[in-house]
C-alpha cells in the first residue's frame, strides 16, 4: 500500500499533500532538504494504526508551489499554508509533527494558534524563546571563525547553483553527515570561504543501513526537478521570522511529546548549552522526552521502530486511541 496524494488551495498556494488513513488529522512537517517522502514510514504506521497521518510539501518544496521572496517563506506565511489546509480537511485541530524547520514551524504554530493545535510531536529540534537579537548575529561571528552553512546559504544564488548542479551528490553527502554515523560537527574544521560540498564528508554508496536506494532516488529526483531555492529560502527568512514574532508568548501552552537522536547535531551544537533544560522551562504540559540510541538528525528513519513506537503513544496520549479499529 501507498499513500495517496492531491492538492489543497490553501493561503494563496497549491499544496501537494500525501495522506494515509483516516481518522483524527497528524500533520507532518519536513524540514531541509526533505520534502514530504521523509516522513514516509511514519504515514504507513500512523494511518494503519487509525488515524489520518498527512504529510505536505511545504512551500517551496517538491510538488507544492515556491512563491519569490523572503517574506513568502515565513513561519507566519507557512502557518497560513496549515491552517488553511486544516480549514480543507475540515478540522478544528490537529496533531502536528515536526522535524528540524518543521520543528520551529509547529513550534511557532503552537503560540500563534494554540486553539488550532491539539498537541505538538518535535524531533530533535527543541523549543527556545525568542532569542534577543536576529540569528545573524550569532552565526556571522561564527561564520567569520569557520565555515557555517547557515552563513553560507544567505547569499542568493551561490547555494542554489552549488547545490542544483550536483544534487545527489549533495544529498548523500549531508544525510550521511546528519547521521549516527558522522559526527557533523567536524565541518566546523574548516575555514570560511568554501563551499558545501567542499566541507561534508563523501557519504559510503548506498544501501545503508538506514536508507535504502529507491528511498534515496525518489528524494533526489525530486531536487533534481525543483533545484534547492525553496528550501534555502527558509534560510533567509530567519531573521524575519525573528521580526515577526516579537509579541509571541514565551510559553508554549499545548501539550507536547519531544524525542531526540543520541547523535543529533542540532542538540550537540545548535541548541544551547542545555537545550532540555530550557525547553522544561518554557513548556507549560510537557509530557514525555525520550532520547533515541543511535540515531542522528534523520532520526525517524534512522531508528524507525522506535519513533513509530513513540509518536503511536504520544498521538493516543494528545486524542485518544482511533475512533474505529482500521480494516484488516
Amino acid at each position: 500500500m501507498t499513500p495517496t496524494h492531491r492538492f489543497v488551495d490553501t493561503n494563496g498556494i497549491r499544496l501537494h499533500i500525501a495522506e494515509w488513513g483516516s481518522g483524527y488529522p497528524v500533520i507532518f512537517c519536513h524540514g531541509f532538504p526533505h520534502g514530504w517522502f521523509i516522513w514516509h514510514r511514519q504515514l504507513a504506521t500512523i494511518g494503519a494504526a487509525g488515524y489520518h497521518a498527512i504529510a505536505p510539501d511545504l512551500r517551496g518544496y517538491g510538488r507544492t508551489e515556491a512563491p519569490d521572496g523572503v517574506d513568502a517563506h515565513t513561519n507566519v506565511a507557512v502557518i497560513g499554508d496549515l491552517l488553511g489546509l486544516l480549514d480543507a480537511l475540515g478540522a478544528d485541530r490537529a496533531v502536528f509533527v515536526g522535524l528540524d524547520f518543521g520543528a520551529q514551524l509547529v513550534w511557532e504554530l503552537a503560540l500563534r494558534a494554540p486553539d488550532r493545535v491539539a498537541g505538538v510531536i518535535v524531533a530533535n529540534n527543541p523549543y527556545s524563546p525568542r532569542a534577543p537579537k536576529p540569528p545573524s548575529s550569532y552565526w556571522t561571528k561564527a561564520a567569520e571563525r569557520h565555515f557555517l552553512h547557515l552563513s553560507y546559504f544567505q547569499e542568493p544564488g551561490v547555494a542554489d547553483a552549488e547545490l542544483a548542479a550536483r544534487p545527489r551528490e549533495f544529498l548523500a553527502n549531508v544525510y550521511y553527515a546528519l547521521s549516527a554515523d558522522y559526527h557533523y560537527l567536524d565541518t566546523w574544521q574548516n575555514p570560511p570561504g568554501l563551499g558545501y560540498l567542499d566541507v561534508l564528508p563523501k557519504a559510503p554508496a548506498l544501501p545503508w543501513n538506514w536508507l535504502t536506494v529507491s528511498e534515496f532516488d525518489y528524494l533526489a529526483t525530486e531536487f533534481e526537478r525543483t533545484g534547492f531555492t525553496g528550501g534555502l529560502a527558509w534560510y533567509r527568512a530567519l531573521d524575519r521570522n525573528w521580526e515577526l514574532s516579537a509579541d509571541l508568548p514565551a510559553t508554549v501552552t499545548v501539550p507536547v511529546h519531544f524525542l531526540y537522536g543520541e547523535n543529533d547535531p542540532d542538540m550537540a551544537g545548535f541548541s544551547g548549552r542545555d537545550p532540555l533544560a530550557v525547553m522544561r522551562a518554557h513548556l507549560a504540559d510537557l509530557r514525555a522526552v525520550e532520547k533515541v540510541t543511535g540515531a542522528g538528525h534523520l532520526v525517524q528513519l534512522e531508528r524507525t521502530g522506535a519513533v513509530n513506537d513513540f509518536l503511536l503513544a504520544a498521538v493516543a496520549d494528545l486524542v485518544g486511541p482511533p475512533v474505529a479499529a482500521p480494516s484488516a
